[in-house]
Order: C-alpha cells, then sequence, then structure tokens
C-alpha cells in the first residue's frame, strides 16, 4: 500500500461532515456543500466547499462530479475543476461551479454531497516544437482525426 499524500486543510464550517471517502476502495473524498445554494434553470450557481486546501509541493487538485449529480440535472459547468498548489490562502476556500441544465431552478441543500476530491502528482513538462513528426516511427501514423477510434 502507498504511503498517503499528507494534505493541510481548513474547513470553515465544522458542523458540516470533513471531506472523507465514503467506502474503502473509493478512488476520491467527497465534497460537501457549505451553503444551500439556488440555481437557476440554464444558470451557474457556485457552491462553497467548505474547504481551503493547502496542498504539498508538485501536488495539484482535481475535482470531479458525484456519478450521481447529473440526476438533480447538474453539472460542472467547466467539467472538471482543477485546483493549483498555488491557490492556498486562508480564504481560497474551493468552489463547484454547476450549471443547471433543466428548465427550472435546482436547489443545492447545505451539507449535500455534490462533487469529489482527487489529490494528484503534478509533473512538469517541457515542451519542444517540432516542424513536423518522424514518420518513420512506426509509432507516427495518423489516426483519421478527433473521434476515430473504432470508426472503420
Amino acid at each position: 500500500m502507498s504511503k498517503p499524500i499528507k494534505v493541510v486543510y481548513k474547513q470553515f464550517d465544522t458542523t458540516l461532515p470533513k471531506p472523507e471517502y465514503k467506502t474503502p476502495g473509493a478512488a476520491a473524498l467527497d465534497m460537501y456543500a457549505r451553503t444551500e445554494v439556488v440555481i437557476p434553470a440554464r444558470g451557474i450557481g457556485y457552491v462553497p466547499l467548505n474547504v481551503a486546501l493547502q496542498l504539498p509541493e508538485n501536488h495539484w487538485a482535481l475535482l470531479s462530479a458525484r456519478s450521481s449529480l447529473h440526476k438533480r440535472g447538474l453539472m460542472l459547468a467547466n467539467g472538471i475543476g482543477v485546483g493549483d498548489y498555488d491557490y492556498r490562502g486562508p480564504n481560497d476556500e474551493y468552489l463547484a461551479a454547476l450549471y443547471n441544465f433543466t428548465d427550472t431552478a435546482v436547489t443545492v441543500e447545505r451539507g449535500e454531497r455534490i462533487v469529489q476530491l482527487i489529490v494528484m502528482h503534478r509533473e512538469p513538462v517541457q515542451l519542444q516544437v517540432v516542424e513536423d513528426f518522424d514518420t518513420k516511427d512506426p509509432t507516427t501514423k495518423d489516426r483519421g482525426g478527433f473521434g476515430s477510434t473504432g470508426r472503420k
């Protein structure tokens, strides 16, 4: 078993549950809404998640929707949330930007589990520009464009 990543965090409302794994095999920590937020039909609402994080150096946070969020008519407005290492101040509370794709307002209740948190190691990338790719390499071939896998 690998060593857990130690993350320092601040909880804004200590009467709510702490972020937690709901099962021993869960991949992500469930995050709770700190306040009630009404998200208008076809609109976006910002739900405070009750934590500020101080991630270890070279780590980042990924926020993903809980698998049941769509049943409420909601989805993360930007697909996922990315928390950078340097988003770490005492008032840098994580938020979930939620899009309501229904024709009626949706209320996220205080204490409701809405997103999940995964802390990941960050490997810096160094880009190298070239005029073209080496087509002599057998792994370098055009595959037919975006969305072409499995299509004949």
